[in-house]
């Protein structure tokens, strides 16, 4: 099992920056995909981004795609998510979440370990 601890999320207004970290406990951080999530209030949680084991391979939903950096220090057993150019409409809950094994990287289901969540607020 791993445990994941979201830090990092704040009031910003837009055009600003912010960097979520998410902290892993155990070992085996590197044998666990990672993903980043966000849910509004009354909307469904949305995929934002994903990195592969190594961090050799990231993905990205189209709404972030160029504003946000997902990475991972698999020796600080932390995942990263650089967001720049923050507009009103990423104000959401965060949320990092794990995979052993991952099929489709944007379905929330395929993850198994999920974060408490931050808090991003960006007023216009």
């Amino acid at each position: 099992q791993v445990q994941l601890v979201e830090s990092g999320g704040g009031l910003v207004q837009a055009g600003g920056s912010l960097r979520l970290s998410c902290a892993a406990s155990g070992r085996t951080f590197s044998s666990y995909f990672m993903g980043w999530f966000r849910q509004a209030p009354g909307k469904e949680r949305e995929f934002v981004a994903s990195i592969s084991w190594t961090g050799g391979t990231t993905s990205y939903a189209g709404s972030v795609k160029g504003r946000f950096t997902i990475s991972r220090d698999n020796a600080k057993n932390t995942v990263y998510l650089q967001m720049n150019s923050l507009k009103p409409e990423d104000t959401a809950v965060y949320y990092c979440a794990a995979a052993r094994t991952i099929g489709v990287a944007t379905v929330p289901a395929n993850y198994n370990f999920w974060g408490q969540g931050t808090q991003v607020t960006v007023s216009s």
